[in-house]
C-alpha cells in the first residue's frame, strides 16, 4: 500500500469520527449507514446493540426532547490494517439546552473497528466506555445557594 494510499485512509477515518459527531448531534438517526456498517455492533454503558437497524432504532428513542448535544473527539488513533483499522477516540459530549450553558458533560473512550465498504469506510464494532460524567450546577440554583 502506499504512503499516499495510507494517509488518505488515515483522514478518511479520522473524518468519519467527525461525521458520526455531526450526525449524532443533528440529530440525523437515519443517517446512521453513513459512518456505520450494517453488521455494526456497539457495545456500550448501555448494553449491546448488534446491526443498523437496532442502532437507528436506539439513537431514535434516546432522543430527549429540547436537549442538545455537543460531541467532540480527540486523540483519534488508528492503526491500519489493509482494508480494516483499529480505531480509537477520546470524546467529549456536552448536553445543553439552546442559548444555554451545558447541565451535563461526559468522558467517553472509544475503541472499535472500522472496514473500508464501496461506499467508504465504516464503523463495524464500537466499545464505548464511560470514563467520567458530571452533572452542572443551573445558573438559579447557584442563585438561590
Amino acid at each position: 500500500m502506499s504512503s499516499d494510499t495510507r494517509i488518505a485512509d488515515r483522514l478518511d477515518i479520522t473524518d468519519l469520527f467527525a461525521r458520526l459527531a455531526n450526525l449524532l448531534d443533528e440529530r440525523r438517526h437515519d443517517d446512521a449507514g453513513t459512518v456505520y456498517h450494517q453488521d455494526i455492533v456497539v457495545r456500550g454503558p448501555r448494553g449491546e446493540l448488534r446491526g443498523l437497524d437496532e442502532v437507528t432504532a436506539f439513537l431514535k428513542s434516546s432522543w430527549v426532547e429540547g436537549q442538545l448535544t455537543q460531541h467532540l473527539h480527540t486523540g483519534v488513533l488508528v492503526e491500519l490494517d489493509g482494508d480494516r483499522a483499529k480505531v480509537s477516540s477520546n470524546e467529549l459530549v456536552f448536553f445543553f439546552r439552546e442559548g444555554e450553558a451545558p447541565h451535563r458533560t461526559g468522558g467517553l473512550r472509544t475503541a472499535g473497528t472500522a472496514v473500508r465498504t464501496p461506499e467508504g469506510w465504516r464503523f463495524s464494532e464500537m466499545d464505548i466506555r464511560l470514563a467520567w460524567t458530571q452533572e452542572q450546577k443551573q445558573e438559579q440554583e447557584l442563585e438561590q445557594a
